[in-house]
């Protein structure tokens, strides 16, 4: 019989465990986890980023449903353990249920601390742990007002910047003198105190908390020196404790946490633990390095290798918040014979300071340039000699020695198990070896099968030059070439910052990103302002100067310098008052060429620049719109005659088409999309080369993306089915949502598709219901400022200098 084993908690530590054993031994035991959120496993050190409005929840999940259900494991969610049977070998959930094992592993975590000040039990008192957390401070910043944070610390730190960057103002209360000083020396304290106080958040230290103010809910926060700070919200981030409750209830041995030995197993030989809950020789941990080393050892002990061992960890620290460098590890304090190597440089905001004693590294802080903090901290860790590089130590990895090194040669230099990711704590070898063995050649890959760089990327730099060290010319940096010359981001960390900073118009964007151009080039122009009107709609407005002449003109200049005219056919189907409309606009303006589309519409080629109001204010009349055949937006929605008229008709494919196309046109997306919807698997709509199809079967709709029948030739993926034609609507509404947001600008969907995965893009919407229902939602959200037709616009004279004749220049002939 399989053993059992069950696992109270599914935090980070408990997950990394799950992966480590599942992958060491997958079918050594039948696996229950309970989890008392009610969620899969997430990525905790990541919540900062969903908080700042950098990341969505949905990005920072590390394990989703289809993990667990892929390794035979059963997840509880909302699974809340109450009790302990030791002689029974149980446990009880508040549901009453009982649940046998034969091994136990304890990952309960840790609780916050909540100052017991008067009033720390009114509503909108929080603390900061986990997504309900986040997702109450999120609701305090939807309304405004004023948020006070209470903690200096890392987690107090990043929360205020989240809910600065949300638009609420923001007040950090700090007992200490200087922030952050368990982790920073009072210089590299002061100098984050000036750069959160650059980006507006109020900071005062030497800060102690009197009490919290209100009746029925926060309004403010009093100090012991009498001063009062208005406050809609209150987040308590003043540290953490083990949380060991359970464990004590249980009769096992616990001090500060529950104590383990070196095996992560307690005084029960059936019972184990780890995580934030333990505590192993003396030392409780708060960091997710520690945790992760914690879950490898209890993984294999799990797997059977009585040999792994946990001897504790040394720790290394960075700030989440965006545009600030910190980093920091080891002792820093002062003490006897320890010696200082501090280098400033004020005009660019740098300080870095390394303690040393006995010839050996024991302390790291480095707050402006941190991309030595790996090398330093793997010195530290190993009690490296440093003598011989002493005098230019502290100028980092590439100056040891006193020659500047290729930066190729300083990777290459560190050996295998340097650490590379701390987040995930991923080493050297892991990544190397993995690019070897799998035939890793981008970094979306490395990131999928090591998880390096994939939490808070500050590693990336590192792992694409260990890609370029292990590929050699093989390593194309596809994944961060930059927008153009105008910046050195690429087009996801643009969109990334546009959101996480809150921009809102083009110069805002050049600004806050440091473009090097004073007014951006062709190239990133109109990408900008494409995800401008993505990222906000309603509140960005179109720049019609970063848009190209077709898109700002609503028609496509042909070489003659006239333009064609494409009104919108829904589905491909017209009317006789349409057709009628049209044969009395090419008569009217002599239009001298009528092509029938392969998009099942109506060409008018020839149309002079300065008549097109005048032509679209005809066909308006006649109650036809703009189709967009010029733009990066929905063009056609092709359909065939469907169980309407066909014999081999399934559904009705016509109807479905004019569905979508009602519901869709308007939408500006990175690249032209279009649409076709057949009736049944003769595929007369030719569905299956379309950017999305759907084939109309008995038992609903199958739905397909990623086609192609142009510069390049693709036949479409499987993406889903759908068995109502509501559910295919949002389907298809929610697929368009995600390729708006995700994709880069003009990146058709098959080459979107083709970068990051079409498993990835199907676990979004068709694994996730509720993540599809918001993208639909989003997308219907965007439409109601998008549905506009440009035409009637420029009927009513909107954009009027665009089609006004330049005056006439007549040429002069000199008098005699």
């Amino acid at each position: 019989m399989t053993a059992r084993l069950v696992v109270i908690g599914n935090g980070m530590a408990a997950g990394r465990m799950l992966e480590h054993l599942t992958e060491a031994a997958p079918d050594a035991y039948s696996i229950t986890v309970f989890g008392a959120e009610p969620r899969v496993n997430y990525n905790r050190i990541l919540l900062s980023p969903v908080l700042s409005g950098e990341k969505s929840f949905e990005e920072i999940v590390t394990h989703d449903d289809a993990w667990y259900a892929a390794r035979r494991i059963d997840l509880v969610k909302g699974g809340e353990i109450v009790a302990i049977d030791r002689s029974a070998h149980t446990v009880t959930a508040r549901d009453g249920s009982v649940t046998p094992y034969d091994r136990l592993v304890i990952a309960t975590g840790s609780s916050p601390f909540i100052v017991p000040v008067p009033g720390h039990k009114l509503p909108g008192v929080v603390a900061y742990r986990d997504l309900d957390d986040v997702n109450a401070m999120l609701a305090a910043a939807e309304a405004g007002g004023s948020a006070v944070v209470i903690g200096g610390g890392l987690l107090g730190l990043e929360a205020a910047a989240g809910l600065r960057m949300r638009g609420m103002a923001v007040t950090v209360l700090h007992l200490m003198p200087t922030l952050m000083e368990r982790q920073l020396d009072p210089a590299a304290g002061y100098l984050l105190q000036q750069a959160m106080e650059a980006r507006g958040i109020r900071v005062i230290c030497r800060a102690n908390t009197h009490s919290i103010l209100g009746t029925d809910r926060v309004e403010g926060v009093r100090l012991d020196d009498g001063t009062e700070i208005p406050a809609d919200i209150v987040v308590m981030a003043v540290g953490i404790r083990p949380n060991a409750a359970l464990a004590k209830s249980a009769g096992l041995a616990i001090n500060r946490g529950l104590l383990v030995d070196d095996h992560m197993r307690t005084d029960d030989a059936d019972i184990f633990a780890v995580g934030e809950c333990v505590e192993h020789r003396g030392q409780c941990y708060g960091l997710v390095a520690p945790l992760f080393d914690m879950a490898r050892v209890l993984a294999a002990q799990l797997a059977g290798d009585a040999t792994a061992s946990y001897e504790g960890s040394v720790t290394s620290t960075k700030l989440k918040v965006t545009g600030v460098d910190l980093f920091s590890a080891g002792d820093f304090a002062e003490g006897e014979g320890r010696e200082d190597i501090v280098l400033r440089d004020a005009a660019r905001g740098i300080y870095k300071r390394l303690v040393i004693k006995e010839d050996r590294i024991i302390g790291a802080v480095m707050y402006g340039e941190t991309a030595d903090g790996g090398w330093f901290f793997d010195l530290l860790k190993k009690a490296t000699p440093i003598a011989d590089m002493r005098g230019t130590l502290i100028f980092g990895q590439s100056f040891a020695g006193g020659v500047p090194l290729d930066p190729m040669a300083a990777v290459a230099a560190l050996p295998d198990e340097a650490e590379i990711c701390g987040c995930n704590g991923v080493c050297k070898g892991k990544i190397t070896g993995a690019i070897t063995d799998k035939g890793l050649t981008s970094l979306d890959q490395v990131r999928a099968h090591t998880k390096a760089s994939a939490s808070c990327g500050s590693c990336t730099g590192l792992v694409e030059q260990l890609m370029q060290l292990t590929l050699g010319e093989k390593f194309a940096r596809a994944a961060v070439q930059p927008v153009c010359t105008c910046t050195d981001l690429g087009h996801d960390d643009v969109r990334r910052l546009i959101l996480a900073k809150g921009l809102k118009s083009v110069p805002a964007v050049m600004q806050e990103l440091e473009w090097k151009t004073s007014c951006g080039c062709a190239k990133c122009r109109p990408a900008l302002n494409y995800y401008l009107l993505c990222a906000w709609p309603g509140d960005y407005t179109d720049d019609g100067q970063s848009r190209f002449i077709n898109e700002r003109v609503h028609a496509n200049i042909q070489k003659d310098g006239t333009y064609s005219v494409v009104p919108r056919m829904w589905g491909g189907v017209t009317s006789a008052v349409e057709l009628r409309a049209i044969a009395d606009v090419v008569d009217k303006f002599a239009i001298p060429t009528v092509k029938v589309t392969g998009g099942q519409r109506i060409d008018l080629l020839g149309v002079k620049k300065e008549d097109l109001p005048a032509v679209w204010a005809d066909l308006n009349a006649a109650g036809m719109v703009s189709g967009h055949a010029y733009g990066k937006a929905l063009r056609t929605v092709k359909t065939c005659v469907g169980s309407e008229w066909c014999r081999f008709g399934t559904q009705d494919s016509t109807g479905l088409g004019i569905r979508l196309e009602r519901v869709m046109w308007g939408a500006w997306t990175p690249a032209k999309v279009k649409l076709g919807v057949s009736g049944c698997p003769r595929n007369c709509a030719e569905a299956t080369c379309k950017d999305i199809g759907v084939i109309c079967v008995d038992s609903g709709y199958d739905i397909l993306f990623a086609g192609a029948a142009g510069l390049d030739i693709k036949g479409t993926e499987a993406f889903g089915h759908a068995n109502s034609e509501d559910e295919a609507v949002e389907i298809i509404l929610a697929l368009t949502q995600a390729y708006r947001e995700q994709a880069r600008y003009l990146e058709r969907i098959y080459k979107w598709v083709k970068r990051v995965g079409a498993e990835s893009i199907r676990a979004q919407i068709m694994d996730d219901a509720d993540r599809r229902k918001a993208l639909a939602a989003r997308f219907l959200f965007a439409q109601r400022f998008a549905q506009v037709d440009p035409w009637a616009e420029r009927v009513a004279g909107f954009d009027a200098h665009e089609f006004t004749p330049l005056t006439p220049f007549v040429s002069q002939e000199a008098a005699e």
